[in-house]
Parts: C-alpha cells; sequence; structure tokens
C-alpha cells in the first residue's frame, strides 16, 4: 500500500464508576426478529488482517471487561471494544479506508492506471472522512471531503488538517453523500464512500471487508479472556456498514452457540429500525443529534440484506441515554463518544424498564451471557456536548 505510518494518539483513562443511568418507563423503539441466529451466510474474504497487521503502528485495540456493568445489568461478563486509537486516529473506520483504498488503487494499477493523479472524495459525519483524508495523505494522493450540518467544528477542522479540501453542505448527510458523488465524476476523482446505492456497490464493498479485522480481534481477545463466544454483540449503526461485517462474521460461523446481533441508533435518526418494521430499506428524515456519526437517514443498499436477515433486534434511543453513557464509561477508563457510547445505552435500554423481559429473552441472554459492546469512536472524534440535559 506504500509508505503509509499511522501515529499513536491513544486518549488516558479516567477512574471512578458511579453508574447515571436512571431507567425510562416507557419503552424504547424496538424490533426483533427470533430467526436471525439460525441464518447463515458466506464468511468475508481471508486477508484483510494480514493487509492491517502489515501496517506501521498496527496493534488490536484493547479489549476491556467492565465488572460494574455486567453486575448492573445482570450478565455475566461486559467487555467493551474501544476503539478510541484505532491506527492513530480516534475511531475504527481508518480500517475500512485503508483495505478500500489499497484495493481501489490496486484496481486502477491493474487497469493501467497507476502513475495518474487520484482525488479520494467522499462524504462524512467525521470519522470516515478523517480516515479517508489520512490515507490519502499517506500515500501523496489528494482528498476532498464533504460534511453535512451537524459534525462539530472540531472534527471539520481535524479533517482539514488531514490536508483535505473540505466542503461544508447545508443539508443532512444524504445530501453530502449526493454532492461527494457529483464531485467524483470529474477527472482524476475516486468515490470512496462507506454507503452503497445500486451502481456503487464495489468500493462499499471492501470497506465491509475491513472491518472484518475488528471482528478476528474479538474472538482473540475473549479466547484470551477465557469467555468463549459471546452471547451478544452491541453495534452502533448509521446506514449499517460496520453491523454489516459483523453479520457477515458471526453468520459464517459453521458451527458453535450462535451470538446475538443488536444494532443501536439515535431516535433522531432511526433508519435501520424503521426499515426492519416495514420490511424494506427506506430513507428517513433525520433530526438533530449528539451522535453525529450515527445521524444517517438511509440503510447502505449492500448492507440492508444482511441487516434484515441477521440482525436480531434493534433499538433507537436518545441524546440523553447516549450522553450519560459516555460520563459512565469514561469512569471507568474508556475513552469515548456518544456514537461508541451508544452500545452502552442501547444495551441499558434493551435490558431495563418496561418489557425488558421480553427483550432479554429475544436477545437469549442470561445471568452467564458474554456480552460485548462496540465503541466505536474516542471522545476526540466528534467533539460534543454530552450531559444529560443536552
Amino acid at each position: 500500500m506504500g509508505n503509509i505510518r499511522w501515529t499513536d494518539e491513544r486518549c488516558g483513562p479516567h477512574a471512578g464508576y458511579v453508574p447515571a443511568y436512571v431507567s425510562s418507563t416507557a419503552q424504547p423503539p424496538w424490533f426483533a426478529r427470533p430467526a436471525a441466529r439460525a441464518w447463515t451466510c458466506p464468511p468475508a474474504p481471508t486477508g484483510v488482517r494480514d493487509f492491517h497487521a502489515a501496517l506501521p503502528g498496527y496493534a488490536p485495540t484493547p479489549l476491556t471487561e467492565l465488572p460494574p456493568v455486567a453486575a448492573e445489568l445482570g450478565v455475566g461478563r461486559v467487555f467493551v471494544k474501544d476503539e478510541s486509537c484505532r491506527l492513530g486516529l480516534p475511531a475504527f473506520k481508518a480500517l475500512g479506508a485503508s483495505w478500500a483504498v489499497h484495493r481501489a488503487l490496486a484496481a486502477r494499477a491493474a487497469r493501467g492506471d497507476a502513475t495518474a493523479p487520484v482525488t479520494l472524495v467522499s462524504a462524512t459525519d467525521g470519522n470516515h472522512g478523517r480516515a479517508v483524508a489520512r490515507t490519502a495523505r499517506l500515500l501523496g494522493h489528494r482528498a476532498r471531503i464533504f460534511v453535512p450540518r451537524g459534525v462539530h467544528p472540531e472534527a471539520v477542522a481535524a479533517i482539514a488538517a488531514e490536508g483535505a479540501e473540505v466542503s461544508q453542505v447545508t443539508g443532512a448527510y444524504d445530501e453530502a453523500v449526493r454532492r461527494a458523488a457529483e464531485a467524483a465524476a470529474a477527472p482524476g476523482a475516486l468515490l470512496v464512500q462507506d454507503t452503497a446505492w445500486p451502481g456503487y456497490e464495489r468500493i462499499p464493498g471492501w470497506i465491509v471487508e475491513g472491518y472484518s479485522t475488528l471482528c478476528a480481534e474479538v474472538d482473540e481477545q475473549l479466547a484470551a479472556a477465557g469467555a468463549g463466544t459471546p452471547g451478544l454483540i452491541v453495534i452502533p449503526v448509521g446506514v449499517g456498514s460496520l453491523a454489516h461485517a459483523v453479520v457477515t462474521h458471526y453468520r459464517s460461523r459453521p458451527a458453535g452457540p450462535p451470538t446475538s446481533l443488536l444494532s443501536v441508533e439515535p431516535m433522531a435518526a432511526p433508519c435501520v429500525i424503521e426499515s426492519l418494521t416495514r420490511g424494506e430499506p427506506v430513507s428517513v428524515t433525520t433530526g438533530e443529534t449528539i451522535m453525529a456519526g450515527l445521524n444517517c437517514g438511509t440503510p447502505s443498499s449492500i448492507a440492508w440484506p444482511r441487516l434484515r436477515d441477521g440482525l436480531d433486534a434493534a433499538i433507537a434511543i436518545p441524546d440523553t441515554a447516549s450522553a450519560r453513557a459516555v460520563g459512565d464509561l469514561a469512569r471507568l477508563g474508556i475513552s469515548n463518544g456518544p456514537c461508541g457510547a451508544a452500545s452502552l445505552a442501547g444495551l441499558r435500554a434493551a435490558l431495563t424498564g418496561d418489557g425488558a423481559d421480553e427483550r432479554r429473552a429475544a436477545l437469549g441472554l442470561g445471568p452467564a451471557s458474554t456480552v460485548v459492546l462496540l465503541s466505536t469512536e474516542g471522545s476526540a472524534a466528534n467533539p460534543a456536548a454530552t450531559t444529560a440535559d443536552s
């Protein structure tokens, strides 16, 4: 992939856990599909983990056990996959961007375009765009990133600091995606988008493949902790690309106990749960949310079939729940932002309050179950107000 070098910007830990979450008596938006754990699919391709392992600065991100959360929610063990520093960036997105750009540039070289200048183009709520911009800078290419409304100015500045040309859009995420696709029609431009639509699916598919490294690490780390197969993985969801990778990983296992998969998204942008409820992909009008990286109105076209068939359940949460989870995880030493904390907030929403027994049963959870929370970003990824009244 050339002279690519990632640097470490890990945040320091915090201590002193005091649960701040108060369960609501109202039922959260919820969808469950009991047949999902019996559904299977082909695995992700081999070679992705080896590619990432060869990058300078690569190391598995931590999988940290949270005994107070397990005790609070009545399960056996709870772990959090801490993506606050992945290849020098404060979110997991570098896995998908680096692999997809590697594959896309190799395809250009195979067509005889290896020496032509490239501008990598993408739309982003923050993390993916910075990962694309970092990859472009390390490989000596240009980047142009379209940013919708609602992304924190510090996140926008971080993208620009990677050397990218940043175009701010007055509309929502879907509008930024449209603008990026239009810009990518220019000569020498290459669209590296982490959502797919009919006619644009190959590069988003490579991005999904890149995320498989995260799942492989979780397997190894759980085995080292003596935790075995997880009973539940909780996944923050925007357009669904990470969830697509997680579904592919856990639904392609030939044997062993099945793992339940729960997606979590903001009440302000519930495109996945709305699509699951209707049985077809739909677009929703998004609102304002501190979970900026999840503020997406349309599921990815390639993710949708896997989400429809492979997710056990989906839940939507308010900003207050995510804000409280940010503080609780910080007190446990996990640097996280509102999107990363959504996994803890979603787990709490599923396992407490009215209807909790039914939701727990739908997820197949018991007092000895192991749960893994995917904390997809650190506190530096998308700075935002995270107080309980935000």
